[in-house]
């Protein structure tokens, strides 16, 4: 049971990694079509942003931490370890990232959204540090 448990969430990180990457870069190219005025491409941008989110992103992340969740259950002794505590302080930070997306996501639905795509780039990198920091701990396991 166990192996399949880590299977599945694996498959969930994947897809909800896969989705916290591609959100900010069409928030990016959103941005940039804001800025040229193309409403054509604004308006196609606001529905991707939305189906994604809604469609992709939140169920995997959902799944992520059901299946994550699950996974602690059937090995407690991992909640005593402090490679796990850095593990899950990254997790916590990475939902708040998620509705840090949806806050983008509504004011871009609204055209309040003042960002620029510079800042949308930069905002991208940051699930990147996590991915490999949270990489890092589940296979090295350090402290």
């Amino acid at each position: 049971m166990y192996l399949w448990i880590k299977a599945l969430h694996i498959v969930a990180v994947v897809t909800w990694f896969a989705a916290l990457f591609y959100l900010p870069r069409l928030y990016v190219y959103h941005a940039m079509a804001r800025d040229k005025g193309e409403q054509q491409a604004i308006d196609y941008f606001k529905v991707m942003e939305r189906k994604l989110y809604r469609g992709i992103m939140t169920p995997s992340m959902i799944a992520v931490l059901v299946f994550g969740i699950w996974l602690l259950y059937l090995m407690p002794h991992w909640l005593g370890m402090g490679w796990m505590h850095v593990k899950l302080l990254l997790v916590v930070l990475l939902v708040a990232y998620h509705h840090v997306c949806l806050v983008y996501l509504k004011q871009f639905a609204d055209d309040r959204c003042r960002r620029s795509h510079v800042f949308f780039r930069w905002f991208n990198e940051m699930p990147v540090i996590a991915l490999l920091a949270i990489v890092i701990l589940a296979v090295l396991k350090p402290f």
